[in-house]
């Protein structure tokens, strides 16, 4: 096993275990392409759907600057290999929205900033 996967092992012990109190499931969504309707001659917006588990927290008050990052505004840290897609800026986790996407220098983790 490489660093990545020895990571996603132990942290995905730790949600399990220690953090399981912590630890969420969120389903999210994706904006997917328009298909058109000939039917109606109107293009339909379709929703990609995916899911994952992570903890949900708040930023510290040294961390928020009224501008990049709000006081309601909610961090995310969940595990690469439990979430089903990778999330990108515009999708909507547990109807919030994504605004910024981050992985750890390993891998192992996607860091998200999400926005009310």
């Amino acid at each position: 096993m490489g660093l990545r996967d020895d990571l996603q092992a132990d942290l995905a012990e730790a949600f399990d275990g220690d953090l399981a109190d912590a630890v969420a499931e969120f389903t999210a969504e994706h904006p997917g392409p328009a298909a058109y309707d000939p039917a109606t001659g109107t293009m339909t917006s379709t929703v990609i759907a995916y899911s994952g588990r992570g903890v949900f927290a708040g930023y510290r008050l040294d961390q928020i600057d009224g501008t990049l990052i709000l006081a309601t505004d909610k961090r995310l840290t969940a595990l690469q290999n439990e979430v089903t897609r990778a999330p990108v800026v515009g999708d909507t986790i547990a109807g919030m929205a994504v605004v910024r996407v981050e992985a750890d220098p390993a891998a192992a983790t996607w860091r998200l900033q999400l926005r009310a």
